[in-house]
């Protein structure tokens, strides 16, 4: 008997190593993993120059805590800033704690207390991520939530309008809300939530947790938009594995997040800094990223053909190597199935398959894939032509 609280579903796969898109488990089968540890491993399992990196520093530094100067986090922040429209990093150990800091620094900034989010949002589950995130199955059986968190559609323009007030602080959203099912934001609503932030002065925080770190093609998903955030959260990609997040705010955020204010004991370890630092001199080239573009944008165009092709197929969407597949009926029995044939994906919500292969994946794996998925969906879907 497990001596765990049984908080996952787990699949029942033990890997024991892995290499690029490749899983291996301890029966010796191998996995074309196009779940990148929940688009975590960006550049693959046991990436040589990462593993390197950590190396390297396992035997000068671990943790000193963040009493002491830590050279690697100037190093990252210049980096992370140089690359963004922020001028100041915060770094912890998660996405959650990336949000939380959000949450704090916005409040703290505005004096006011009230955040806008979004149904169907994910921004973590500790307390005040929680209560950020718009999701009733999240917030199910604990409880009262921190409160002055609203909910609206996404992509609502006019929601959005009758609900925005002086007294908000905060408007928090994702470029694409990946748990919410691959719903990118529209141009349209990207440079009116602009505006709504301008007129009402409160702050735009976006959450690239997932979307960040090359996923779509550009180091950050709000680039490809008109948007300028004051807050950027990350975490995921940022370390491929190791555990990392971190907040990137403007200049006139920094008197806010004086000492005292906020902190994390791990926060920005020497390791941690050492993984990121070889993480952002992979992604930062404009030749990987222009690949992760192609890949997506090819990828992209055959399961759209696919679906002119089924009728179980109900929308292709996506950006880069972040892509849902909507379905007509539940995904879970066919995500199931590909398994079976060594392809590992996600959901998003019951009938979204999600894909977030490494963005090292190679084309002809990412052939096998589609194969795979076609064959899966087939045998689950009407033939429409």
């Amino acid at each position: 008997m497990s001596a765990l609280f049984p908080t996952y579903a787990r699949w029942g796969i033990h890997p024991v190593k892995g290499q690029g898109a490749e899983l291996v488990d301890a029966s010796g089968t191998t996995y074309l993993d196009f779940v990148a540890g929940i688009a975590v491993c960006n550049l693959g399992h046991c990436h040589p120059k990462v593993n390197q990196a950590l190396k390297d520093q396992v035997d000068k530094l671990w943790h000193v805590s963040n009493l002491f100067e830590i050279e690697q986090q100037e190093k990252v922040a210049k980096c992370l800033t140089d690359n963004s429209v922020a001028d100041y990093a915060f770094f912890c150990n998660s996405g959650a704690e990336a949000n939380e800091a959000a949450i704090k620094l916005a409040r703290k900034a505005t004096g006011k207390h009230k955040i806008v989010s979004f149904q169907k949002s994910f921004h973590g589950r500790t307390l005040g991520s929680m209560s950020a995130t718009g999701q009733e199955k999240v917030h199910e059986g604990y409880g009262p939530l921190l409160p002055e968190f609203t909910y609206l559609p996404f992509n609502d323009e006019e929601a959005l309008t009758k609900t925005m007030s002086e007294d908000v602080a905060a408007i928090m959203v994702e470029v694409i809300q990946g748990e919410g099912g691959v719903v990118p934001m529209t141009p349209s609503f990207a440079r009116h939530i602009r505006s709504i932030c301008d007129k009402y002065n409160c702050l735009l925080i976006i959450d690239e947790v997932q979307t960040g770190i090359g996923r779509t093609g550009t180091l950050f998903a709000y680039e490809q938009y008109d948007l300028v955030p004051d807050i950027i959260t990350l975490a995921k990609g940022l370390g491929n594995g190791f555990p990392v997040g971190a907040l990137l705010g403007q200049e006139s955020l920094v008197d806010y997040f004086q000492p005292g204010s906020h902190g994390s004991t791990f926060g920005g370890n020497p390791l941690a800094m050492a993984a990121v630092n070889a993480v952002l001199e992979e992604v930062t080239n404009d030749s990987f990223l222009q690949s992760i573009k192609e890949k997506g944008e090819w990828l992209i165009k055959q399961l759209i053909e696919l679906s002119n092709e089924l009728d179980e197929i109900v929308e292709v969407r996506g950006i880069g190597l972040m892509i849902g597949i909507e379905c007509k009926h539940e995904v879970g029995p066919m995500i199931a199935s590909l398994r079976e044939k060594h392809l590992l994906v996600l959901q998003a919500g019951p009938n979204v398959m999600r894909l977030l292969p490494p963005l090292i994946v190679k084309e002809e794996q990412l052939k096998q894939a589609l194969q795979l998925i076609s064959n899966v969906l087939k045998a689950n879907a009407t033939v429409v032509k």
